[in-house]
């Protein structure tokens, strides 16, 4: 049987709910975090923290854990769900109210969601040994990227058109004409000079805790880098180009829309930056 966590209380995953009024429900007002979890522990577990700890408080929403007491919970979650290599994952809504667009004016709770899962990290092996396509979309999101809510609408649309045209990810497209990042993974591309590109870490993308591990792997490895927006058509011109996240490490990327990026294979960067930090991690 598996667990959920929800509001103080440990449950079957099957009968876990919250209210119908819950705002992460009704307005999207909730942050998430996602850990990888590896040998029974949390991956990146400082950035993920913190940068939960950063995205509550640019919706304003109070913390309603300490970090100890959901290290706790965590720890106590996989225990139950028998998951030493896996995710987990945790939403925070502003919590239950009469649905009106503007915050209650009285303090609410908010409301807690924890739930985690096995994860074949084989696969995600098998993965990074071919390199997978990629498709560019157009990015149709908010102007806060860089906070982590549950507003994944325009996520899940990218994503489904990169399944459904045959490819694993799908590279937004900003209205400038560059790259922003994957529905769901931070993008970058290797110059023909050997120069590691990924766009600055602004507004326009989810600060990925993983993406900053890279850089400072790459940093180590004396890789010459450069925090910029690229187009897709500097990614077809590139060396090489990789995908990055929580759950799919450092991933390379063979094809754009179609076309062939490079040889064709995973390049030799990409495969350093995942050893490294696979073996750092």
């Amino acid at each position: 049987m598996r667990f959920a966590y929800v509001n103080g209380r440990f449950c079957a995953h099957p009968d876990a709910a919250i209210h119908v009024e819950d705002r992460g429900f009704q307005f999207a007002d909730a942050v998430y975090e996602v850990w990888s979890v590896r040998d029974g522990r949390l991956m990146d577990a400082d950035g993920h923290f913190q940068r939960l700890s950063r995205s509550l408080a640019e919706l304003r929403i109070p913390e309603p854990r300490s970090r100890p007491a959901l290290e706790r919970i965590i720890r106590e979650l996989l225990r139950r769900n028998r998951v030493s290599n896996g995710l987990v994952y945790l939403q925070i809504s502003r919590g239950q109210a009469r649905r009106d667009h503007a915050f209650p004016k009285q303090a609410i709770t908010p409301t807690i969601v924890l739930t985690c899962k096995r994860l074949d990290f084989a696969a995600a092996d098998r993965r990074a040994e071919t390199g997978i396509g990629v498709i560019t979309v157009p990015d149709q999101r908010w102007a806060r990227c860089d906070i982590k809510t549950v507003n994944l609408l325009p996520n899940v649309l990218a994503k489904q058109a990169a399944y459904e045209a045959g490819a694993a990810e799908a590279w937004q497209v900003d209205a400038d004409g560059y790259v922003t990042e994957g529905s769901s993974t931070n993008a970058w591309i290797v110059t023909k000079a050997g120069k590691l590109l990924t766009r600055q870490a602004d507004n326009g993308i989810l600060h990925g805790i993983t993406r900053a591990r890279i850089l400072d792997c790459a940093q180590r490895l004396g890789l010459e880098v450069e925090e910029r927006a690229f187009t897709p058509a500097e990614a077809l011109d590139a060396r090489e180009a990789f995908l990055t996240s929580a759950t799919s490490f450092v991933t390379p990327v063979v094809s754009i829309d179609g076309k062939t990026v490079a040889n064709g294979a995973p390049g030799s960067l990409a495969r350093a930056l995942r050893e490294t930090y696979l073996a750092e991690a």
